[in-house]
């Protein structure tokens, strides 16, 4: 679920698609490389699979030293050699979008002009290049420690397990926002198209996605605030934790402020912008206290921290991306799908999200341990409301994917070119765009300009009125429908 689907998810997924389209591009800057990375990450999906179908893997995702390396009897060698691989993926995926968001943008698109979308992606692309070759060297270790005995992080062997902790959150907390920040420029997005407004603050909002890549490397020893270490590096550690609150409150303040007066659209993506903006603050909100050394002592390895993981991974990364996925679907595959049956989905959704980790955050904060696979009496009720939630969870996702498998069945509704009246280059070919994305170049004009045109909708999804104040080029960039 981590390294083989919300970590490449939006970056690899989404970003290869609605990128070099966002930047008027015909491809990414390496085809070649790109595929490659993709085969890498066949490669690795491959090797947990036959994890999986061997011995299972019972090391979680952390594989936490020493127990992974001598004490576990599951497939761990097949997945850390999996995730090694998956690391290679990642890191030329981001190299490819990296080189370009430099060398692809077109004449008139300044760093400035660029949609926020393309900020987060080149963001995350920072972090993938440099963060990703520690997990791989780490994993590395481990698996030849395991294989050959040698001593690197087993205590018995004369080896340090805090050593894995630290090289492993050097990587993992920036593999967080490799998670997080995309989906953030997905939900800016959905926000400023489905208002009808341009986005509040842009620069903060493109500051705050570099702000958190550069934050996302000085954090990591919050999750070992009992490991060991000393009080002054604990306190350091704590008060850059909060830091890095900062940016991330910049981008949901300037989101609500860009709903405030809108002309909002409720269509299923932004349905799932919206219910981003409510799980997202509470992950961020709870992430404050665990970054407190009182309350994070009391709360470490509790359930407390299962709910907070899951609200920021599931609730914001994977919802992000599912809204992500509604949005260009049609530009994708050029077909239309039941806006009432997608809106079911996410409602039960995002029902059943909350039914689940809600209480866990309550069966933690009383002492509930994670990674046990019994539980004490007192916390059944908190675990069978979990239960319900889940199931109810899995509905609601199981209805969005049906909706977008039925689109493409029978009847198909046809996609007009634009039909959100979106503004951002991506809708300004064909759905689904030719092979090389555009048969000519599009103008450039500024990423969220919705309020320079007028727009009426037709059979043919949204088309400019009359160009506004004699300007042809200003009739080409606007999305606002006619009130």
């Amino acid at each position: 679920m981590v390294f083989l689907v919300i970590i490449p998810g939006i970056p690899a997924a989404l970003g290869n698609f609605a990128l070099p389209m966002m930047l008027g591009a015909k491809d990414v800057a390496y085809p070649k490389l790109n595929r490659f990375s993709y085969h890498l990450w066949l490669t690795g999906a491959l090797f947990f699979v036959i994890a999986l179908l061997t011995k299972g893997l019972d090391t979680g995702w952390t594989f936490y030293a020493p127990y992974s390396t001598s004490h576990s009897d599951s497939a761990v060698i097949w997945a850390t050699m999996g995730a090694f691989i998956l690391g290679f993926s990642s890191i030329f995926t981001g190299l490819n979008m990296l080189v370009t968001v430099h060398k692809m943008r077109p004449d008139g698109m300044t760093w400035f002009r660029m949609p926020l979308f393309i900020w987060a992606i080149y963001a995350t692309a920072v972090i993938q290049i440099l963060a990703t070759p520690v997990i791989g060297i780490a994993l590395l270790m481990l698996t030849i420690e395991r294989a050959l005995g040698v001593g690197i992080f087993d205590p018995a062997l004369g080896g340090d397990p805090v050593l894995f902790e630290h090289i492993f959150w050097f990587y993992s907390h920036p593999a967080v926002y490799v998670m997080v920040l995309p989906a953030m420029g997905v939900v800016s997005e959905l926000i400023s198209n489905f208002s009808r407004k341009p986005i509040f603050g842009y620069r903060s909002i493109a500051f705050s996605s570099v702000a958190i890549a550069i934050f996302s490397f000085i954090v990591w020893g919050h999750h070992m605030f009992v490991s060991g270490q000393s009080d002054i590096v604990n306190v350091v550690f704590s008060a850059l934790t909060f830091s890095v609150a900062v940016p991330s409150a910049i981008k949901v303040f300037n989101w609500v402020a860009t709903l405030y007066k809108g002309s909002i659209s409720l269509d299923t993506p932004m349905w799932y912008a919206l219910a981003v903006i409510w799980l997202f603050g509470i992950g961020g909100l709870t992430g404050l206290w665990l970054g407190t050394l009182g309350t994070d002592i009391h709360l470490h390895d509790t359930y407390f921290v299962v709910a907070h993981f899951h609200f920021v991974m599931v609730g914001s990364a994977i919802f992000a991306f599912i809204g992500g996925i509604f949005y260009w679907w049609p530009k994708m595959f050029g077909v239309m799908y039941n806006e009432c049956v997608a809106k079911l989905g996410c409602f039960l959704a995002f029902a059943g999200f909350n039914i689940t980790f809600l209480p866990q955050f309550v069966a933690g904060s009383k002492g509930m341990p994670r990674r046990y696979f019994d539980y004490a009496p007192e916390f059944a009720s908190y675990n069978y409301w979990s239960s319900i939630g889940a199931m109810v969870l899995g509905v609601g996702l199981s209805i969005a994917l049906y909706s977008l498998v039925r689109s493409l069945m029978g009847e198909r509704k046809v996609a007009p070119a634009n039909p959100w009246g979106a503004v951002t280059l991506d809708w300004q070919c064909t759905s689904p765009p030719p092979p090389h994305n555009f048969d000519h170049a599009p103008p450039v004009e500024g990423p969220y300009d919705h309020e320079l045109v007028r727009w009426k909708e037709s059979l043919n999804g949204y088309e400019p009125v009359d160009p506004v104040d004699g300007d042809p080029n200003l009739a080409r960039m606007g999305s606002a429908k006619t009130v």
